[in-house]
């Protein structure tokens, strides 16, 4: 509540909520200044993601047309003047088991999305930004120990490969918002472990993207991960990634 409280941001993406928006307490539920939306999993303490925007939407969509991902609490998204903003909660998968073969269904069913979603924004006159947990680390530079991760989930070459078509102006055509602003740098980082001594070594994996489509993310001036300053004050295994853009469309 206190970053709350000192954030400028105009629109806060949440995933992992977990809870039901009856089991949040009111200043959590409802901030005064702003408008929510929460889309829970039917699966009780698993998943969830919401919406925080200044303004109200003007529409508000759960899931992305999936009957086995739409109740899944995974995805919401929301229109704002000119732009269209998403909250993403990619499974985590692990390897050799169900949870795995559900992140591959979910990222090809997914992929079809974003195309459709900004082929519809474009026609529209809008742009796009779908913020969240991809739960997969692009490149090597994305993850501190690469070596001994690549037969983990989250950076499989399959799953890697998947980002990179999302990213491939000829069949995603999304920008990774955070890498374009910073690209010759080790992360930066937006997820630690909790075991050992991770987040103090800053051993960490970029997992939580911005991504847009090219006209939003030519627009960004500044991008960056709000790192507790120690371990301590910490208040997720994530830290937040905030972007700042210049003249978004509808922007006052």
């Amino acid at each position: 509540m206190e970053w709350l409280a000192g954030t400028s941001a105009d629109v806060l993406c949440l995933q992992e909520v977990r809870a039901e928006a009856a089991q949040l307490p009111e200043a959590v539920r409802e901030p005064e200044g702003w408008h929510v939306v929460h889309a829970p999993a039917a699966a009780k303490g698993r998943a969830g993601v919401s919406l925080y925007t200044r303004r109200e939407p003007e529409r508000v969509r759960i899931g992305f047309g999936s009957a086995e991902f739409d109740g899944s609490g995974r995805y919401v998204e929301a229109d704002l003047p000119g732009v269209t903003v998403a909250s993403l909660y990619l499974p985590s998968g692990e390897v050799g088991t169900e949870r795995q073969d559900e992140k591959v269904r979910f990222m090809d069913a997914f992929l079809a999305h974003l195309k459709e979603l900004r082929e519809k924004a474009a026609a529209d006159g809008r742009e796009v930004v779908v913020c969240g947990d991809w739960n997969i680390a692009h490149e090597k530079a994305d993850l501190r120990n690469w070596r001994g991760n690549t037969k983990s989930s989250g950076f499989l070459p399959e799953e890697r490969e998947w980002l990179s078509r999302v990213l491939d102006p000829a069949d995603g055509g999304y920008v990774d918002v955070v890498r374009a602003l910073h690209p010759d740098v080790e992360g930066p980082y937006s997820w630690w472990s909790y075991r050992g001594r991770a987040f103090d070594n800053d051993t960490g994996w970029r997992i939580d993207y911005q991504m847009a489509t090219p006209g939003l993310a030519a627009r960004a001036v500044k991008a960056y991960v709000e790192r507790a300053a120690t371990h301590a004050e910490r208040w997720s295994d994530h830290a937040p990634v905030t972007v700042v853009f210049d003249g978004v469309p509808g922007r006052h």
